[in-house]
C-alpha cells in the first residue's frame, strides 16, 4: 500500500540520497535547466556552476530525444504550440529537437560534473529506456515525470516499479487524472512519491497560479510531500509556496533571458535565482513551529516592555488601596497588572510616593 494514500497516514517526507525533503521543511530547490543548454555542453556546465553558486540543491535536465517526445505528425507539420517553425529558415522543429537533446554520453558527463560540483543531478524522463539509464547508470536521487505524462499510465507504472523516488508534476490535469496517476503508481509499488502543483502555461497569470491547490494535494495524498513547479516571472509565487509548506521548488534557469531557445525568456537568471533561494529559505525559517514558544530574547525583553502597578498619587501608610490609587507603567519589574485583584483592598504599611513601583513587600505579611 502506498504510504498514507489509502491509510490516511504517512510522514510527508521523501529522501533524495542523504537529503530528507518534507512539507514545511527546508525547501529543496531545483534549477530546471531543461533544454536551456541549447545542446551546448559548455553552456550546460556553466549553468550547473551558476545554479550551485545561487544556492540550488539540484539541477534538472530533460532526457528526451527526437524519437521519444514527438510523433511524425509534429515533424511533418513543423509546428508545436506557438513555436511555428514553418516560418523559420534557420531551424525546423525536427532539427531543433535534435540540436537540443542530450544523448547518454552527454548526460553521463553532466552527472559526473554535478558530482564534482557538489550539486544533485536529475532529469525528466519520457521513455522506459531513459528512466533505466537515469537510475541504473547515473544513480540519480529521483526521477522526474513531467506534467504531460500524468495521463501515460504505462510510463507511470514502469517508473514507479524501479524503486527510486519519483517527483510528479500535476500541470494540465484535473483531480480525477491526478488520482488515477497516484493509484497507478501505488499499484506498481512506488515507495516514495512527491507531487508538484504546477500550472503549465508559460508564464501564467497571477490569478491562475492557485497555490492553495497544494493544500488539496496534501489533504488528498497525505503520504506525499507536496511542492511547486513554478512558471511565473519573479520569486513571489515560489516564496508564497514555501509559506504554504512546499517541500520542493522547481524553477526554470538560464544565464541569459535573451538567448535563443525554448524557455530562456521565462526562466530566472543567476542573480534572480540567488535571491529566490535566499527568500525561500528565509521565509521557511520564519515559519517556525505551530507550538507557541517564547524565545530567550523575548524573555529578556519582558521587564523593559511590560508594565508594573505603580502609585497613581502619593499614598499614606495604612491606606487600603482602591483602583483609583493605582496606575500601570513601565518597567515590568514590580507587581504585574494581571495581579491587580490581589492588590486592590490591601493595606500598605509604608508611604508610597506617586509613580513609585509597588512591590509585595509594601504590604503586611508579605515576604
Amino acid at each position: 500500500m502506498f504510504p498514507g494514500y489509502l491509510s490516511g497516514g504517512g510522514s510527508m517526507s521523501i529522501s533524495f540520497g542523504s537529503r530528507v525533503v518534507s512539507d514545511f521543511g527546508v525547501p529543496y530547490i531545483i534549477a530546471e535547466i531543461g533544454a536551456n543548454h541549447n545542446g551546448d555542453m559548455e553552456l550546460a556546465r556553466k549553468l550547473v556552476v551558476a545554479a550551485k553558486e545561487s544556492g540550488c540543491d539540484c539541477v534538472k535536465f530533460q532526457s528526451w530525444s527526437k524519437k521519444t517526445i514527438f510523433s511524425a505528425v509534429n515533424y511533418r507539420e513543423n509546428k508545436f504550440l506557438s513555436d511555428d517553425y514553418r516560418q523559420r529558415k534557420d531551424f525546423t522543429l525536427e532539427k531543433i529537437v535534435e540540436a537540443f537533446s542530450l544523448d547518454e554520453g552527454q548526460l553521463r558527463e553532466l552527472k559526473e560534473f554535478c558530482d564534482n560540483a557538489g550539486i544533485h543531478f536529475s532529469s525528466s524522463v519520457f521513455s522506459r529506456a531513459e528512466a533505466d539509464f537515469l537510475v541504473e547508470e547515473l544513480k540519480a536521487p529521483f526521477v522526474k515525470i513531467a506534467s504531460m505524462d500524468i495521463t501515460t499510465p504505462p510510463l507511470l507504472e514502469y517508473v514507479a516499479g524501479i524503486g527510486t523516488p519519483v517527483v510528479l508534476s500535476t500541470g494540465l490535469s484535473d483531480p480525477g487524472e491526478v488520482d488515477r496517476a497516484v493509484l497507478v503508481m501505488e499499484a506498481a509499488g512506488v515507495k516514495e512519491l512527491a507531487l508538484l502543483h504546477c500550472v503549465s502555461n508559460y508564464p501564467p497569470r497571477e490569478e491562475c497560479v492557485n497555490l492553495r491547490n497544494m493544500e488539496w494535494l496534501r489533504t488528498a495524498y497525505p503520504g506525499c510531500p507536496v511542492g511547486y513547479s513554478d512558471h511565473t516571472m519573479g520569486a513571489a509565487a515560489a516564496v508564497g509556496a514555501v509559506a504554504l509548506g512546499a517541500s520542493i521548488i522547481e524553477k526554470h534557469f538560464t544565464l541569459d533571458k535573451g538567448m535563443f531557445g525554448w524557455d530562456h525568456a521565462i526562466s530566472t537568471d543567476p542573480a534572480e535565482m540567488a535571491e529566490l533561494v535566499r527568500m525561500c529559505r528565509s521565509v521557511r525559517a520564519c515559519l517556525g513551529s505551530t507550538r507557541r514558544t517564547l524565545t530567550s530574547e523575548d524573555a529578556e525583553r519582558r521587564p523593559a516592555f511590560r508594565r508594573s502597578i505603580v502609585a497613581a498619587r502619593d499614598i499614606k501608610a495604612g491606606t487600603r488601596l482602591a483602583v483609583a490609587d493605582l496606575d500601570f507603567k513601565r518597567p515590568g519589574i514590580g507587581i504585574s497588572p494581571v495581579d491587580l485583584d490581589h492588590v486592590v483592598g490591601r493595606v500598605v504599611k509604608k508611604h508610597i510616593s506617586a509613580d513609585e513601583i509597588i512591590v509585595w513587600q509594601d504590604f503586611d505579611g508579605e515576604a
